[in-house]
Formats: structure tokens, C-alpha cells, sequence
């Protein structure tokens, strides 16, 4: 796929992609998380986990579980119960060599066909996993239904502002920028990362608070990641975060 393919939004409908079970991108993610090098670690996960309440006592649910992190994470800050959904086997394969815990259960699972008849939960929470899936009013409506009154839904994914024009940082003039285009013109995005024709589904952020709001949840919170001064000293080359924001977090609550 050249360059021009992949900068031109595409909006035919695909089937779920488990890229994530392609051997060459599941190696270069792995070790991306190991090492904590990417802006997952640096700039998403904080923000994300202080968007999270009290977790003592709480049944979770976890789409696009993946390596298990933030479930042992839940667990050892006192949640009763995680359970897990994740599309690649691959990664469920580490999530289970990883946990000796009878109240942590993971299953091989498109996101999107979770059952949520098995809840329902106190929580559910996404990580970086709902900017692959093409429904997410669906979703959205899925998650709504399986949590309690009162229960909080909370998730990140690439910004807008990043899949618009998913082309990465290009030169300008003395220094480099993310350029948006196709902002409204939602769908599916073809992009490269690690390997060729990675699937990501580009919406605004209108869209994404909009869909909440329609199914029925109240908005409480929205963070555009940026890097902290902590995070500016250790790592001075993030100082370019600051010129857009990679990530978009939610929380959103169902109401009593």
C-alpha cells in the first residue's frame, strides 16, 4: 500500500481485525509494552487510571483486555472481579501465563460481542481498543445495558485529531506537525504501524460524546493527553506531544 492509500479515508465496512495476532506487529507491540517506550506508558495510562473511582469491591469489565495489566492492576487495588475480552489470542495467551487469580477471567472475544448479559458490572473500562471496532453506537448501547445504576464506563483511543490523517509527524519548515484533513469524513482509515493495512475506524469527537450521550449515559469527564513536566524531564523529545494531543479520554456514568 503506498502513502496515498493510506492517506485517503476509506469507508468500506470490514470484518473485526485481530492484527494484533499477526507475528511480526504482536513482537514489536510486545516489546513496546515491556519496555514501556511508547506514549501508552508515558502519557495515556496515568491519565487514564486518574479518571478511575475507588475500585474496592467492584466487578469490571475489561474490553480489549489484552496482556492483563490493568486487570492484575484492578485486582491489586481490591476490585472483586475482572473479567476480560480481547479479540487476539496471542495476547490472551501472555494475560494467562501472567495471572494465578480465580477472580480474573479472560476470553477470546471480539469487543464488540462481549455478552452482556453476563454482567451486569460496577465498571467497564477500554484501553486504546474502541478506535478498531466500526460500530461503536452499537457498543456504546452493548455497555450501557450491561452495567449497574450508577456504573462507570471509561476509555481512551487515538485522538481524533490523530486518525483524521493517520500520515504521522511531517516536515515543515523548521520543524515537524501533525497535519488533520478529512476531519469529518468518518470510517475506516488504513495505516501503517509495525506491519502494512493496520484498520483503525477515524470519528470525531463530537461523535464520540454524542453516542454516549444517546445511550443514555452522562458525560463527567474528557482529557486530552499531554505530557507532564515530570515526564518532560525525563524524556525531553516528548516535548512535541504538546503540540497536539494523542490520546482522547471518557468517563461517562449511567445514571441512578
Amino acid at each position: 500500500m503506498n502513502k496515498e492509500d493510506r492517506m485517503n479515508p476509506k469507508n468500506t465496512t470490514a470484518a473485526p481485525q485481530n492484527i494484533f495476532d499477526d507475528p511480526v506487529f504482536f513482537e514489536n507491540y510486545r516489546q513496546l509494552r515491556e519496555n514501556d517506550s511508547g506514549l501508552n506508558g508515558l502519557l495515556e495510562i496515568p491519565e487514564l487510571y486518574s479518571l478511575l473511582p475507588a475500585l474496592d469491591g467492584l466487578t469490571i469489565l475489561d474490553l480489549g483486555c489484552g496482556f492483563g495489566d490493568f486487570a492484575r492492576f484492578a485486582r491489586s487495588h481490591g476490585a472483586a472481579s475482572v473479567t476480560g475480552f480481547d479479540i487476539s489470542e496471542k495476547m490472551l495467551a501472555q494475560a494467562r501465563d501472567a495471572t494465578q487469580d480465580e477472580h480474573i477471567s479472560y476470553h477470546n472475544l471480539p469487543i464488540e460481542q462481549f455478552p452482556a448479559q453476563s454482567g451486569p458490572w460496577d465498571l467497564a473500562i477500554s484501553s486504546l481498543a474502541l478506535h478498531y471496532i466500526e460500530d461503536f453506537a452499537a457498543l456504546s448501547n452493548r455497555v450501557f445495558a450491561a452495567l449497574k445504576p450508577g456504573g462507570q464506563f471509561i476509555f481512551s483511543v487515538e485522538h481524533p485529531m490523530c486518525t483524521a490523517f493517520p500520515v504521522g509527524w511531517q516536515p515543515y519548515e523548521e520543524e515537524t506537525i501533525w497535519p488533520v484533513n478529512h476531519y469529518h469524513q468518518q470510517g475506516l482509515r488504513h495505516t501503517k504501524w509495525f506491519v502494512e493495512d493496520v484498520q483503525k475506524y477515524h470519528r470525531t469527537t463530537e461523535t464520540y460524546v454524542n453516542t454516549l450521550l444517546d445511550s443514555g449515559f452522562a458525560l463527567t469527564r474528557m482529557l486530552e493527553t499531554k505530557p507532564t513536566s515530570e515526564a518532560l524531564a525525563l524524556r525531553p523529545g516528548l516535548a512535541k506531544e504538546l503540540r497536539r494531543p494523542a490520546f482522547l479520554i471518557l468517563r461517562a456514568t449511567k445514571p441512578l
